[in-house]
């Protein structure tokens, strides 16, 4: 059998088994209860980029009817497998087949860093959604997860702190996330994001920077004097 050329496709596996079904602290502790925070009481909901559907299944426990879309086969197929009432389609997210202003609520979480031009995405999310609609934008956070960032120790000045890659440069790397698993990341400055979102009429209404959550730092110990550094931005706008 021919493995495919598509990085998704092939790893789809891996992101199965460790970030979902509660394998994953960040998703279990963190992820989660905000996307349910956030989209509380919102009938139709679009889940992009929703993998094997574990947020689609969280919404729709919670009383929303999700669809739940992604261009990537292999997790399209576990979703629907899964199961949990949402309805599954492949798409991806510049190209979305939902009806213009007919979503209550988009939910995109850790979606966008991976698509090389993230603004005809942003205004296929403006477009779906109805006026007043809310979007939930989950990111890596730009500014401390950009390449070259990290936890220094520098033993030669005896000194602890977290260093800023080349923020304002644009870069697709493909990131080496475990052993033999390489995955695009788009990096882009945060103004990136939030000029196309209020181009597209799409209104910032809070954002959040969680600190990382004690389960986290409890599988990594390595990040507890990194306890105060967020890997996670939230944005949450609305649809003017």
């Amino acid at each position: 059998m021919t493995q495919s050329s598509d990085p998704w496709e092939t790893h789809a596996g891996w992101w199965q088994d460790g970030f979902t079904e509660g394998a994953d602290p960040e998703y279990v502790e963190q992820i989660l209860p905000l996307t349910l925070e956030w989209l509380a009481g919102y009938d139709t909901i679009i889940d992009i980029g929703t993998g094997e559907g574990q947020s689609a299944r969280a919404l729709q426990a919670q009383g929303s009817n999700v669809i739940g879309l992604d261009p990537t086969r292999a997790q399209v197929v576990a979703a629907m497998q899964r199961a949990g009432g949402p309805t599954y389609g492949i798409a991806a997210a510049e190209a979305l087949p939902i009806r213009s202003e007919s979503a209550d609520a988009v939910l995109a979480c850790l979606v966008f860093e991976h698509i090389p031009d993230c603004v005809p995405a942003i205004s296929e999310v403006a477009r779906v959604l109805r006026p007043g609609g809310r979007f939930v934008f989950f990111l890596n956070h730009p500014l401390l997860q950009c390449p070259g960032s990290g936890w220094i120790i520098d033993h030669i000045l005896d000194e602890e702190y977290w260093r800023i890659g080349p923020y304002l440069v644009v870069d697709t790397v493909m990131e080496e996330l475990s052993p033999g698993v390489k995955l695009p990341f788009v990096h882009r400055p945060l103004s990136g994001y939030v000029n196309a979102m209020s181009d597209a009429g799409l209104q910032l209404h809070r954002m959040l920077e969680p600190a990382p959550p004690q389960g986290f730092i409890d599988k990594a110990p390595e990040y507890q004097d990194a306890a105060t550094i967020p890997r996670l931005l939230v944005l949450v706008a609305q649809k003017q």
